[in-house]
């Protein structure tokens, strides 16, 4: 059994609707041998995290920037889990206030001193909670649960 970890900083009721479709479509019925391990940045310790195989990683922009929640995780995993995870595959989304590319390059940034692996491009949804993003969220998840599945990264 291989083991998905979805970290998300989800504060508000609509990022919580994010993270939902995301694991919604991680914990798709088709998709066998993969536990997904949902946890909020805070809770997220080193052992959490060398414990997957795959890492799927939320977070809201503030300021043009990670939340803060996200960068203490990377914070206290980062010097325990460097040696370790090298070529962990990753994937994010982003919720942007602004238009999220901070929040994106400032993840990619500290994802590419780790090492890991982005195996999809990144997804950054702007504004006002949209349902249409819900399907992409969902299919993120669901690549990223039946990639590990499959052995494929």
């Amino acid at each position: 059994m291989v083991k998905l970890l979805v970290v998300s900083h989800a504060p508000s009721p609509a990022t919580q609707i994010l993270l939902s479709a995301v694991v919604e479509g991680a914990s798709h019925p088709d998709i066998f041998g993969v536990t997904v391990d949902v946890r909020s940045p805070f809770d997220t310790e080193p052992e959490h995290v060398l414990g997957a195989q795959g890492i799927l990683l939320g977070t809201t922009e503030n300021f043009g920037y990670m939340s803060g929640a996200l960068k203490d995780f990377f914070d206290r995993i980062y010097y325990p889990c460097l040696e370790e995870t090298q070529a962990m595959p990753c994937a994010l989304y982003v919720k942007g206030g602004l238009d999220g590319t901070g929040a994106e390059r400032s993840v990619l940034g500290i994802i590419g001193g780790l090492k890991w692996k982005m195996v999809f491009e990144p997804v950054i949804m702007q504004g006002s909670l949209d349902k249409d993003w819900l399907p992409k969220l969902a299919e993120l998840g669901m690549g990223m649960a039946a990639g590990l599945e499959a052995g494929i990264f």
